[in-house]
């Protein structure tokens, strides 16, 4: 597990949490500076830095053009898509964020009102997250490519004053045209009687304008008469931003990040995990609407001082698959972070790495791989032929940075093909079995953090606690329940192996199965239905799903799965990739009634599995295999 610098801030983080975390809060500029760590009054419902007061975008910008480096690139845009590209120094992310608050401000936002953020990958989208955080505002972004139903309900839970959006987004085959969708979520939000936004701003790009209605804005227009805002000082357990992820149930959880804890624990994992500071050129290849994007593109790179990269193109495709490498050379990137499914996309495209070659990539010293399993042949394929440190690592969108990793900044550890490295700390990570008891090493089981959680993790969901406590808190009492299974080795080696619950993979995406289940189940013709996600060599899970007809159903399976697959289109989204459905006569069900939906996904990957003794009739199963194997 290490023998130097990590193993010395491990033990101490868990054995003085409150010197550890007092310390490196003194990387964070402070309006009142805290002189409590943490908080457990209200225990498990933990507090970090109570006392303490800061502005998050006054730490990202401000101080580092106070300091002098104000001409230095804070933001890089290049969009391969467009053509576009741009350069932002400190000093020009400065002042057009204070433009951006003080438009919001003159729309009626102000500290702790909320703003519904739903943009491509342009620089606007940066703007706005900081802006929002200028003036103590609450951000919640929604991905450009979800359905309106999905951004109706975000819309809906967050109750925002405004909503930032653009005419379209610009994929590499299609125009996505955004204000319809915003329009049609909008419609959705007032026929559920829930609170609309009173303003919509729209930026307009060039590949596709919207003729804009009464009650939407021009984005230009509202900011070319705005006064700058000044940051706005907040609480350091005030919430800077409101991130909605697939839950198990229809309703998205709105994950709630502070923003005290928030700076802390991203300007200390930027340095420690991936070795980054001032000056350096970082580039996470992700989207602003994931939390990878929240973490890593905006806020703990600038938080540091570094130069952050914000790509609007994809790993194939923009052009080619050399399109990431053309990207690390043409910006002299240190680092580049991105998921495994990107590596496969290019692996798939160029399997010798021929396109590697054409490009200096002098400048690159480690990979960083995260948002699903780095299996051990796309680690070895990418270390192979770039030549550098191939880094995986494991977090997720509540803990908003790294539970474990390889701290590349302290110490860099060996690596172990296919595990995440070692818990970093604050992250007191333990695997237990059904009943609570920790496993030994190479025993897999459920892998939790015993409380509290670090700064950084999610202290609530927005607006329910009860949900928050139930949903994460509950299974084992003093514990976070990660959702996934794992091992630990007996060198410390974490190695996490999937899900445990029904949300699913696609790509880095996490979405929920049930939320699947519920567009199939709404079909006339269909009785009962499962949706199971099972493995796929590029993109990590694919859904599948399984449904029974209601006695009587006049269509044909071809015409129902093309039915199904539109209606999953339209209600999730196309991220969901969701293309195989199967119209089977019953689904293994325990005497309960609970679907084996684990069961199936085993038969559907190829494994052994056990069938449960309390399954209600074995025959079921039995009929089921054929259909559960992978589609030609």
């Amino acid at each position: 597990m290490g023998t130097g610098a990590y193993r010395e801030q491990y033990r101490r983080s868990l054995d003085d949490p409150e010197a550890f975390w007092l310390d490196a809060a003194r990387a964070v500029d402070w309006v009142r500076p805290p002189t409590v760590a943490l908080d457990d009054t209200a225990a498990p419902l933990y507090r970090w830095f109570p006392d303490g007061q800061l502005n998050t975008a006054a730490n990202a910008l401000d101080r580092h053009v106070d300091a002098g480096r104000g001409e230095q690139d804070a933001l890089v845009w290049d969009s391969p898509v467009t053509g576009g590209s741009a350069r932002y120094s400190y000093r020009r992310l400065r002042d057009e964020v204070a433009t951006l608050a003080g438009a919001l401000r003159s729309l009626g936002v102000a500290k702790g009102d909320r703003v519904v953020i739903y943009l491509p990958m342009v620089p606007e989208a940066v703007v706005a997250m900081l802006a929002c955080a200028r003036l103590g505002a609450v951000h919640s972004v929604v991905f450009g490519g979800f359905a309106p139903k999905e951004l109706a309900a975000r819309i809906a839970d967050a109750a925002p004053k405004v909503v930032l959006t653009a005419s379209c987004g610009v994929e590499p085959t299609r125009v996505v045209e955004y204000v319809p969708i915003v329009r049609e979520a909008l419609q959705l939000v007032r026929d559920e009687g829930a609170t609309e936004p009173a303003h919509v701003v729209v930026l307009q790009r060039d590949t596709a304008r919207a003729e804009l209605r009464d009650g939407e804005l021009d984005w230009n227009e509202v900011v070319a008469s705005a006064a700058p805002a000044d940051p706005v000082p907040v609480a350091a357990t005030d919430p800077l931003y409101v991130l909605y992820t697939s839950g198990t149930t229809g309703k998205p959880k709105g994950v709630v990040r502070d923003n005290g804890g928030h700076a802390v624990a991203l300007a200390w994992s930027m340095s420690a995990v991936y070795g980054i500071g001032p000056g350096d050129v970082w580039w996470t290849a992700s989207d602003v609407g994931w939390v990878v994007g929240h973490s890593y593109i905006v806020y703990a790179p600038l938080l540091v001082g570094a130069t952050t990269v914000l790509y609007e193109g994809k790993p194939v495709g923009t052009p080619d698959a050399g399109a990431f490498w053309r990207v690390a050379s043409q910006y002299g990137v240190h680092a580049l972070f991105t998921a495994p499914t990107a590596l496969r996309a290019i692996k798939r495209v160029d399997p010798d790495g021929a396109e590697i070659g054409r490009y200096d990539l002098g400048a690159l010293r480690t990979l960083f791989l995260a948002g699903e399993r780095l299996d051990p042949q796309t680690y070895h394929w990418a270390s192979e032929r770039l030549g550098i440190p191939v880094v995986d690592h494991w977090w997720q969108t509540e803990t908003g940075w790294p539970i474990a990793a390889n701290p590349r900044g302290l110490e860099a550890l060996p690596v172990k093909p296919g595990s995440a490295t070692v818990p970093m700390p604050g992250w007191d990570v333990r695997v237990l079995d059904q009943a609570g008891r920790e496993q030994p090493a190479g025993r897999e089981g459920a892998i939790a953090v015993r409380l509290p959680l670090p700064p950084g993790s999610l202290p609530t969901l927005w607006g329910d606690d009860e949900r928050f406590v139930a949903s994460y808190l509950s299974r084992y009492p003093g514990y976070y329940l990660s959702g996934d299974s794992g091992y630990v080795d007996s060198d410390g080696y974490l190695f996490v192996m999937g899900r445990t619950d029904d949300v699913i993979n696609v790509a880095g995406h996490r979405l929920s199965t049930g939320a699947m289940e519920a567009v199939l189940a709404a079909h006339p013709a269909v009785a009962e239905c499962a949706v199971i996600g099972v493995a796929d060599p590029l993109k990590g899970q694919l859904p599948r799903g399984f449904v029974v007809l209601k006695a009587g159903a006049d269509i044909s399976e071809e015409q129902l799965a093309k039915e199904l697959v539109a209606a999953v289109r339209a209600e999730i989204g196309p991220v969901a990739g969701f293309r195989d459905v199967a119209v089977v006569d019953a689904l293994p069900k325990t005497r309960s009634g609970k679907i084996l939906r684990a069961t199936m996904r085993g038969i559907a990957d190829g494994r052994e599995v056990t069938v449960p003794s309390t399954i209600e009739d074995p025959t079921v199963l039995d009929r089921l295999r054929s259909a559960l194997r992978p589609p030609s």
